[in-house]
């Protein structure tokens, strides 16, 4: 069979059971998209912009466990993917990013719309190609996917100079198999290593699990479950890990770290075990790093070896996949019933795992998560922007499942959410997908609502508008003498004492609703309280997209805070 390597590429992404393809065209991708006007089998989202395009890979491949893929043309189109790709890598998650690329004879000369893609793109992905013919094209893609979704998931850019796009090969077929020499992922964890921790657990006095995105992962959310009931544990996830366990059950004590619960900073600081599952100890779980868990000794179990001791040193190290690790645990671990210790956690986590001050007048952030949760009966999928917004999504919704939340936790990145839910959208059409975003990040991808007007992808949009960039605005208070440099959105504004009364010299830059309805998109506004839930009904009955936009306390901050470089039991109340 003679193809095209265009031909191949569409005909690789529809083995792959490719579904929806996000992207935006240009010079020497054009092959591809001349391909891509007769195919049936995958839909093609046009972004208003590449980063949203890989961002909405990303959210598809977080709300469904496949890998997510976008295609962008070489030079500018390529390098608006990078902020997206660094936020897969950070978080483990399966893309892969196609790039056109300029002929192969012009490599090298600075010819138009020539970046060196590969050698930008080499830090911040799993691994990347660059195709030099047509021949090796098949195997390549083959590759790429194969590398995306096994071992610890990452994306992986692959480049395709035009001429190899517009080559034919001979007797194509697509590889059935894949076997890398030099990539062997170790998924089975060394029993050895297992039994020494379970005789670890069934040791310890006061044990706490602390389980990361690894879980949701690895699809070992019920396994989870299971050794939590059989040894009721206390469990803590990372932010990447929300969802890994019920957010509503009685071992759940909250996320750890700087915005952290205090029942599960207090358990983790007081334990004599830390059972690990899937988590990297990031810096914003540990805090300072010499004084983490000092009374513990630490079970880590990851499928990258790279990632134990690398930054807290492990007593006992379990290389392997998190689901056939804990599968190897449940059958021979000891049930275990709840002691003083479980009465010491439930004490630290009281009535509820977080509280703020409540007002019948203005807007408090924290209220209408709240709100959303009860309306949505906790079973939406959440998207969040970054900043004050994503602290109170991951405070104030309760996750009952895996891959509803879905969230850039290493990167940080803002515009991330609206693109991230258009893509988990685009794979459960029939769910509620909620993006949690503030007034600044919504900004920064605010174009994509012309994508999900003109596609009718059904993401309701909720803004909690500050006037500030808010987490920024926070530290400047709480470490900065309150100098508020940068921060106020609407304007050079360094004061705080009219935010919100309108006393500004316009009360909405931008007019969220003006701007949405522009876009033909349904928006709605909440200026007092007792308006917040009305809103939410008529945001969420739309049948398309919609913006919830709510008046927010301007200067509400996210507690419990933990200041950078302290313990996690130094924590700041508000």
């Amino acid at each position: 069979m003679k193809k095209t390597g265009a031909q191949i590429i569409i005909d690789a992404l529809i083995q792959e059971n490719v579904e929806v393809l996000f992207g935006y065209p240009g010079g020497v991708v054009i092959p591809i998209f001349d391909v891509l006007y007769d195919t049936k089998e995958i839909k093609f989202i046009l972004t208003r912009h590449e980063q949203a395009a890989a961002h909405a890979a990303d959210g598809y491949a977080r709300a469904t466990g496949k890998v997510g893929v976008c295609l962008a043309t070489s030079g500018p189109g390529a390098t608006n993917l990078m902020t997206g790709i660094a936020t897969a890598y950070l978080d483990s998650i399966p893309i892969v990013a196609i790039t056109g690329q300029v002929a192969s004879p012009l490599l090298g000369t600075d010819a138009f719309q020539e970046a060196d893609i590969v050698g930008i793109s080499r830090p911040i992905t799993k691994h990347n190609f660059l195709v030099k013919s047509v021949s090796e094209l098949p195997g390549v893609l083959k590759k790429a996917f194969h590398i995306a979704k096994t071992g610890r998931p990452g994306p992986v850019l692959v480049d395709i100079p035009v001429d190899v796009s517009r080559a034919e090969l001979e007797n194509y077929q697509y590889p059935q198999t894949v076997s890398i020499r030099s990539y062997k992922p170790n998924i089975n964890g060394n029993f050895r290593q297992i039994k020494r921790a379970v005789e670890a657990i069934e040791a310890s006095k006061k044990p706490v699990v602390f389980a990361g995105g690894g879980i949701i992962l690895s699809g070992a959310n019920e396994e989870l479950l299971e050794f939590a009931k059989t040894t009721n544990i206390p469990v803590t996830t990372s932010l990447m890990g929300l969802g890994a366990f019920p957010g509503d059950h009685d071992l759940f004590i909250g996320m750890p770290g700087m915005h952290g619960a205090k029942a599960a900073n207090y358990a983790l600081q007081e334990c004599d075990l830390i059972i690990s599952i899937g988590a990297r100890f990031d810096d914003r779980v540990t805090g300072y790093v010499a004084k983490f868990a000092p009374n513990a000794r630490i079970i880590h179990m990851d499928i990258d070896p790279a990632a134990i001791s690398k930054i807290i040193k492990v007593d006992i190290p379990v290389v392997g996949d998190a689901k056939n690790i804990l599968s190897s645990l449940i059958k021979i671990v000891k049930k275990r019933d709840p002691d003083s210790w479980n009465e010491q956690v439930m004490k630290w986590k009281g009535d509820a795992l977080f509280s703020y001050i409540k007002s019948e007048k203005e807007i408090k952030p924290q209220a209408v998560i709240e709100a959303l949760y009860k309306e949505t009966a906790g079973e939406a999928i959440i998207a969040t922007e970054v900043g004050q917004n994503q602290m109170w999504a991951a405070q104030y919704y309760k996750y009952k499942k895996p891959r509803t939340l879905l969230t850039s936790g290493g990167l940080g990145t803002m515009g991330y959410g609206m693109p991230a839910a258009m893509g988990a959208a685009m794979a459960f059409p029939d769910s509620v997908v909620v993006d949690i975003a503030g007034d600044g990040s919504i900004q920064m991808n605010i174009q994509e609502l012309a994508t999900l007007s003109i596609n009718q992808i059904p993401v309701k949009i909720l803004i909690l508008n500050n006037y500030y960039l808010g987490m920024v605005r926070q530290w400047q208070d709480l470490f900065y003498d309150r100098r508020y440099s940068a921060t106020c959105l609407l304007g050079d504004y360094n004061g705080a004492q009219n935010a919100g009364s309108g006393n500004f010299s316009s009360k909405y830059i931008p007019d969220f609703i003006t701007l949405a309805t522009s876009y033909n998109v349904a928006a709605f506004r909440a200026e007092k309280s007792d308006e917040i839930v009305s809103v939410l009904k008529k945001g969420l009955a739309v049948k398309g997209p919609a913006v919830m936009e709510f008046i927010v306390s301007p200067e509400e901050n996210v507690f419990p805070m933990v200041p950078a470089g302290k313990p996690l039991d130094e924590i700041l109340e508000g």
